[in-house]
């Protein structure tokens, strides 16, 4: 039996077989082409932005440990009688707090009503301490001294605290900085939107800074919905408050506004910052033997004179005994 006789338009087998072998590579490559194709990519971005808002804004605006509904009450109300909810005050209370990394509207209340009702607790307190029980034995002006001095450390006490979140804040937020910039730069040279790329580099380092991750998904998700995109990365160097900070923030915005190549740009900073870190290292190296002199002359040389010449003594005073005897 010939195949050849049965072939259509005079082809040979083996054509019919390449053209066969020809369709069925087309119609797998269409059908996995079609299966990894992105269906509505806007209306998928737009949901994703959407989203990731609405969790953001319920991941910072609710505290790690919410108050009782009672303590906020009694704070708003006594707030409200003294008229402290509005104004100056709380704009630059709320702007510590963020700083700080509480960004809740009742962070706000508390850190308020902490600095109203601290010294009056505390300095009836030192009052009823110092001239009621009589717990310290002070005099006149010692007493009225301390009474004063208790309220007014009472007053800076939820300064000090924030102040304290603060510089912890910015310590965990610059160490995670090369790594935040390097990871940048790679996102932008593979491609990545600014966008995408704050995102994809807020995932990575979830685990080694948590902090920085945070400021990396809300920029995103202000940029995002922001009308103007400058405000968004303005806002970056608002919550943190660092230089560094500042120069990626004025180098977004020029890649932005310019269309300078965001990748370029990134490594231009990313090396100003290193070269920056290494000048500030060398400086405390070069500080380093003026610091340790005068720990040195207190700790180390008396130490070393009793040990080198304290034998010498001992002898001296033994071949004295001797002598006198």
């Amino acid at each position: 039996m010939n195949l050849q006789e049965y072939m259509p338009f005079g082809l040979q087998v083996e054509e019919l077989i390449a053209f066969g072998a020809a369709v069925f590579v087309a119609i797998s490559v269409v059908t996995v082409w079609r299966t990894l194709l992105e269906k509505a990519p806007a209306q998928r971005r737009i949901k994703a932005i959407s989203d990731r808002r609405a969790q953001l804004r319920q991941d910072l605006g609710a505290a790690k440990r919410r108050p009782k509904v009672e303590t906020l009450n009694v704070a708003r109300r006594t707030l409200r009688h003294f008229k402290l909810m509005t104004g100056k005050p709380v704009e630059n209370a709320s702007a510590k707090l963020v700083r700080a990394g509480l960004r809740s509207r009742d962070a706000v209340t508390l850190f308020l009503f902490a600095k109203l009702c601290l010294p009056a607790a505390l300095g009836i307190g030192a009052v009823v301490s110092i001239y009621v029980l009589e717990m310290f034995k002070l005099g006149p002006q010692g007493r009225l001294i301390a009474s004063v001095l208790t309220v007014l450390i009472a007053f800076y006490i939820p300064d000090l605290m924030v102040k304290n979140l603060i510089d912890k804040r910015m310590h965990l937020l610059t160490r995670a900085l090369p790594d935040m910039l390097d990871l940048l730069v790679i996102c932008a040279e593979a491609g990545l939107a600014l966008d995408n790329a704050l995102v994809r580099v807020s995932r990575e380092i979830r685990m080694s800074g948590p902090e920085m991750a945070d400021e990396m998904e809300l920029t995103s998700a202000e940029l995002g919905f922001m009308s103007e995109r400058r405000i968004a990365l303005q806002n970056l160097y608002k919550r943190t408050n660092l230089p560094a900070m500042q120069a990626l923030s004025n180098t977004l915005i020029q890649s932005e506004r310019y269309g300078t190549p965001l990748a370029q740009s990134l490594r231009v900073l990313s090396k100003e910052l290193r070269d920056e870190r290494l000048m500030k290292a060398e400086e405390k190296a070069a500080r380093l033997p003026a610091t340790l002199t005068v720990p040195m002359m207190i700790f180390i040389m008396p130490t070393l004179f009793i040990v080198l010449i304290g034998p010498g003594i001992l002898r001296a005073i033994d071949g004295l005994g001797s002598v006198l005897k």
